[in-house]
């Protein structure tokens, strides 16, 4: 395939895999997706996304497979499936890719890229991508998207130069601008990986623990103190690593979610259906970079013990 039309294969159809999946489709682009559990209902229903945004969205035809095998071999690979799954994600990975393939883990966390790497082939490129969307799976091949959507995108490792690098970057923010999302690329992954856990490590695991979506969370004096504490926690830590955040990021990230509907994030779905939380990508490692620094993120590490007691209980 041409740089003007890439292949792109969609690893882990679920509710950020479906959106940009799908948007990607509907601007042109050549999507192919994986599917296990959801492929019977998809085939007959198609992929839906009910957007407060865009509107009601189908793709009634999307080419969808149960193997990464029966996949042709894909210029880009957009992961969407949560980094729990990553320990199987190499061997798919290298089914689904064509050569000089161009991966985009768009998931969660910090340091998801350095764990998958060293299983990846070396003439593979590794890009992160960080997401601001409201979104999660309400049925199979139903995504409810409430708001946002944009994706920051930066390079991980690979083949490429600098200039290369660059040029790389610029291809996928323009694929999704195209498609009608907002996106950039960021100088630093590892920079933006920290500015989404700003937000990420207080809402996600207090509205596991609490039973809460966004605006219980912040209407509630003390829950929107404790939120702004473990917030400002993380950006100690990321300056302390050399990393610049704006100033005034908790207010700001707080102001912005009270203007949002009523959002419940991502690990508050898995805790209720019973599935596996990412603990270890959005607090044991930015525990351990913290740590490396000399940084005590008490507030946080709280946090993320009481998830693993409650993840714990809930398997028996």
């Amino acid at each position: 395939m041409t740089a003007a039309n890439p292949r792109i294969g969609i690893i882990g159809t679920g509710a950020i895999g479906g959106f940009y999946g799908l948007m990607l489709a509907r601007a042109g682009y050549d999507v192919h997706f994986l599917l296990r559990s959801e492929y019977a209902a998809v085939a007959e229903h198609g992929l839906r996304v009910n957007s407060a945004v865009h509107g009601p969205l189908l793709l009634a035809r999307p080419q969808i497979y149960r193997d990464a095998a029966q996949m042709p071999p894909c210029d880009w690979l957009l992961v969407g499936a949560k980094s729990t799954s990553n320990q199987a994600l190499a061997p798919v990975i290298a089914q689904a890719a064509a050569p000089d393939c161009k991966v985009v883990l768009l998931q969660n966390g910090l340091a998801v890229e350095d764990a998958l790497r060293p299983q990846l082939p070396a003439d593979v490129h590794l890009l992160g991508g960080l997401c601001a969307i409201c979104a999660h799976r309400s049925a199979p091949g139903v995504v409810e998207h409430q708001a946002l959507g944009g994706v920051n995108l930066g390079y991980h490792s690979g083949p490429a130069d600098d200039e290369a690098r660059a040029a790389l970057l610029n291809q996928i923010v323009e694929m999704f601008r195209k498609a009608g999302v907002d996106s950039s690329a960021m100088p630093s992954l590892e920079q933006a990986r920290w500015l989404k856990l700003v937000w990420n490590v207080p809402f996600n695991g207090l509205s596991a623990l609490l039973d809460a979506g966004t605006e219980a969370l912040i209407g509630n004096a003390d829950s929107r103190e404790q939120i702004k504490a473990i917030m400002q926690e993380v950006c100690d830590a990321a300056r302390a690593r050399g990393l610049s955040l704006p100033e005034g990021l908790p207010e700001k990230l707080l102001l912005g979610t009270a203007r949002m509907a009523d959002y419940l994030p991502s690990m508050y779905h898995d805790h209720v259906h019973g599935r596996p939380m990412e603990l270890d990508a959005i607090y044991a490692a930015p525990l351990a970079a913290a740590a490396e620094v000399g940084v005590a993120m008490p507030r946080t590490e709280l946090l993320y013990h009481a998830l693993r007691f409650v993840e714990a209980r809930g398997r028996g």
